[in-house]
């Protein structure tokens, strides 16, 4: 089962047990698989990779967005962010522990031979790839940076 046909099926579960940041949650994912979909190039199809990156960019603005409202002191809007970052996360691969990602990014370093600082880019890209959806973009950053 797709990640659409799973999103469609949990939203009218959560609808009809009236879960409001669940169905405000789904309904945020379905509409940036829509806009996917419908965007130029991809022909109503959208592949897995781009579903992890849309969950992914999904989060990472919504915690964005807590972190602006915790500023202004508005934590009424940060709690309703916090909770649709929860129901988002469900449809995301387990992230990584910490110590998971350092071992993982040493593998990575090791097979390309990266040797100091100015072999970041090429160790982050290959590290993207490889560690897409388990870790997200700025704890692999901050790991290489460290490992290097």
């Amino acid at each position: 089962m797709s990640l659409e046909q799973t999103i469609n099926t949990d939203l009218k579960t959560a609808m009809l047990a009236k879960d409001e940041p669940t169905v405000r949650g789904l309904r945020a994912i379905k509409a940036a698989i829509i806009l996917a979909k419908t965007s130029e190039g991809n022909n109503g199809a959208v592949t897995e990779a781009q579903e992890l990156t849309l969950l992914q960019k999904l989060v990472k603005q919504r915690k964005d967005s807590i972190t602006i409202f915790q500023e202004q002191n508005r934590n009424d809007l940060a709690g309703k962010e916090l909770e649709e970052v929860a129901v988002i996360e469900r449809y995301l691969p387990a992230q990584m522990s910490p110590e998971e990602l350092k071992t993982a990014l040493k593998a990575i370093i090791e097979k390309l031979g990266a040797k100091g600082p100015a072999d970041m880019g090429k160790v982050m890209g290959a590290a993207n790839k490889e560690l897409a959806g388990r870790a997200d973009g700025k704890s692999i950053a901050a790991a290489v940076k460290e490992l290097l």
